[in-house]
């Protein structure tokens, strides 16, 4: 397969039912597509937010668009992801715990108006 090709914020992705796709990439993409896949699962991911606790992840968020969803929507929107932490703490580990939680809170309140207005830009 061939490696994704750009030009003028576009993109062209080899896929297996449709052969070369050509769509618009928003400037907050990665523009790391899958090559050889369906259309429909061809997507936009940006740039992972991480919110930590003691040095491991509890929640991952990102930026994704699906502009050929079969299923759901196609506007960008906020892929949230909760890990598997898990782990039995002592009282002052709860404070702290509690303390990251709030801190991540206020990271989390901001991601939406970004998301506001990156729809707003691309016209959604």
């Amino acid at each position: 397969m061939q490696e994704p090709t750009r030009a003028l914020r576009t993109v062209t992705i080899q896929t297996a039912d449709h052969g070369g796709v050509t769509f618009p990439e928003p400037g907050w993409c990665l523009g790391d597509h899958e090559v050889g896949g369906y259309r429909a699962d061809l997507s936009h991911t940006g740039r992972e937010v991480q919110l930590d606790y003691d040095d491991e992840a509890l929640l991952l968020a990102s930026f994704v668009q699906d502009p050929f969803a079969t299923r759901g929507p196609r506007t960008v929107g906020l892929y949230v992801e909760q890990t598997g932490f898990s782990r039995t703490l002592d009282p002052d580990e709860v404070d702290q715990f509690a303390d990251a939680l709030v801190s991540h809170a206020t990271v989390l309140r901001a991601l939406p108006r970004q998301l506001a207005a990156l729809r707003t830009w691309e016209g959604q």
